[in-house]
C-alpha cells in the first residue's frame, strides 16, 4: 500500500520536504494547496519534476482532503494560518467530506500554548494519527551519534549530563517570519523549537519517551543584536517591509533547561539560536557530554569545500548551503541538505507511521511540550530570572514580542 500525501504550503519548507521525498519509498506527493494559486501550481510542478508524485494544485484544503487519493496531509504553511488550516481539515473529516490516515505538522505546533492545545484538541477530535515534524531530530549525524554514545558510552559509564544545540543563520526568507505578531515571536519561537527538542532528545535514551526527562527550571534570554541597528533596520525594512525600530523581534536567543532524570539526577540542556550569525550560511551544531565520552557535530564541517577567487562572478544564491552569505572565497558545501538536515528520514518515518508500520516518534503532544518550554523561556527573559517549570500562567501567556510591546535594551 502507498500513501497519497497532500501539502498545505508551497514555499521554502515545503520544497525541502519534496527534496527529501526522493528517499521515501512508500508514498507519493499528490497534491498542493496554497492561498496563492500560482505558488501552489509551481510547487506541484516542482514535485513532478523531482518525480516524487503526480502532484496537482487544489483549489481548497477541503477539496484536497475530499479526494480519495489523498491519505495524509503535511502542514507547511505559515504560523499565523495554522489554526485556520487545521480547522478546515478537521471540518472536512467530521462533516464526512473525506478521510485521512494522518496529519503531520511543521514546527512550531502553535505560536503559544493556547494555540498548540487547541490544535491538539482538533486533531484528537478528528480521531486520526498526528505527527510533529522536527527535522533536526532525524538528522543522521544526530541520530547516529545519539545511538552510539548511549550504546557504548552511557551503557558502561553512566547517562550523559550535558547537551548543547545551536542553529544560526543570517535571517529568514519571508517577511512574515520577521513580524512578531504573525510569527508569534522572533528567533526563539522560530528556531529554538529545534534546539530545545534536540537537547532533550540527546539526554534521553534512544527509544524512550522524551517525557521521561522532566524539565524543572528554565532560564531564557533574548536580545536584538543586529537588526535594531539603524543601518540594518533600514535594510530590513526595504527588504522585508518590517520596521524593527518600531516593532522589533529578537534576533538572538538562548535557553538553559534543567532536567530531572528518572533516577533523580540533574541533566542540563543549553540551546542557542540566532538570525544575526555571519558566516557561509546556516550552521547547525550539537554536543553531548557524559562521564567518559562526548560527541559533536557542525553542519558546516561538511567534508566538501570549494574556493572561488574574486574573479569568479555570479548571482547570489543558495546552491552551496542554505542561507548562503557569499559566492567567493573558501566555501563549505552541504551536498544533500534534505538528507543532512533530517527531512528525508523524518518524512520516511511519518509515512511509515501513517501506514501503520511503526508508531510515530513525535506527536503533537511533543509539539505542545516544546511550545510550553519556549513560552517559559520567553517568560524568563521578560522577568529577568530563572523560572520553575511549568511557570504559573504559561498556558495563557503571549510574549511581548508577539504583542508588539517588547523593547530591547
Amino acid at each position: 500500500m502507498r500513501l497519497g500525501v497532500g501539502f498545505i504550503g508551497s514555499g521554502f519548507n515545503a520544497r525541502f520536504h519534496m527534496l527529501g521525498w526522493k528517499g521515501v519509498r512508500d508514498a507519493d506527493i499528490l497534491g498542493v494547496w496554497s492561498p496563492n494559486a500560482t505558488n501552489a501550481a509551481s510547487a506541484a510542478r516542482y514535485a513532478r519534476e523531482l518525480d516524487v508524485g503526480a502532484a496537482k494544485a487544489y483549489k481548497s484544503i477541503t477539496e484536497m482532503v475530499a479526494d480519495p487519493a489523498i491519505d495524509a496531509i503535511w502542514i507547511n504553511g505559515p504560523n499565523q494560518a495554522r489554526i485556520e488550516n487545521v480547522e478546515e481539515i478537521v471540518h472536512a473529516i467530521t462533516s464526512g467530506k473525506g478521510t485521512l490516515k494522518g496529519i503531520a505538522c511543521e514546527k512550531p505546533l502553535g505560536r503559544n500554548v493556547a494555540e498548540a492545545k487547541h490544535l491538539l484538541k482538533l486533531a484528537e477530535k478528528a480521531g486520526i494519527l498526528h505527527g510533529y515534524l522536527e527535522n533536526q531530530a532525524f538528522a543522521p549525524q544526530i541520530t547516529t551519534g545519539h545511538n552510539l554514545l548511549w550504546k557504548r558510552g552511557a551503557a558502561t559509564t553512566g547517562r550523559p549530563y550535558l547537551a548543547r544545540a545551536a542553529e544560526e543563520h543570517s535571517g529568514p526568507h519571508m517577511p512574515w517570519f520577521w513580524n512578531g505578531a504573525l510569527q508569534g515571536g522572533g528567533v526563539l519561537n522560530d528556531m529554538m523549537c529545534h534546539s530545545a527538542l534536540v537537547v532533550r532528545q540527546l539526554l534521553t535514551p534512544p527509544g524512550d519517551s522524551l517525557s521521561t526527562l522532566v524539565p524543572k527550571r528554565v532560564t531564557g534570554h533574548i536580545a536584538s543584536l543586529k537588526y535594531t541597528r539603524k543601518e540594518y533596520a533600514a535594510q530590513l525594512k526595504k527588504r522585508m517591509g518590517v520596521d524593527y525600530l518600531k516593532t522589533p523581534s529578537e534576533d538572538f536567543a538562548s535557553v538553559t533547561i534543567e532536567f530531572e532524570t528518572p533516577d533523580g539526577r540533574i541533566a542540563i540542556g543549553e540551546a542557542t539560536t540566532s538570525w544575526s550569525f555571519v558566516g557561509p550560511g546556516l550552521r547547525l551544531s550539537v554536543e553531548l557530554l557524559g562521564p567518559e565520552y562526548s560527541m559533536k557535530w557542525n553542519s558546516l564541517e561538511s567534508g566538501l569545500d570549494l574556493f572561488f577567487s574574486r574573479e569568479v562572478k555570479g548571482r547570489a544564491g543558495e546552491d552551496l548551503v542554505e542561507k548562503q552569505n557569499a559566492e567567493v572565497g573558501q566555501m563549505p558545501v552541504v551536498a544533500s541538505e534534505a538528507v543532512a538536515y533530517g527531512y528525508e528520514a523524518e518524512d520516511r518515518h511519518f509515512v511509515r507511521a501513517f501506514l501503520g508500520k511503526e508508531p510515530p516518534i513525535l506527536t503533537w503532544h511533543d509539539g505542545l511540550d516544546v511550545v510550553r518550554l519556549l513560552m517559559a523561556a520567553y517568560m524568563s527573559a521578560e522577568q529577568g530570572k530563572t523560572v520553575q517549570f511549568p511557570p504559573r500562567g504559561v498556558d495563557t501567556f503571549v510574549p511581548a514580542v508577539a504583542q508588539g510591546t517588547w523593547k530591547p535594551r
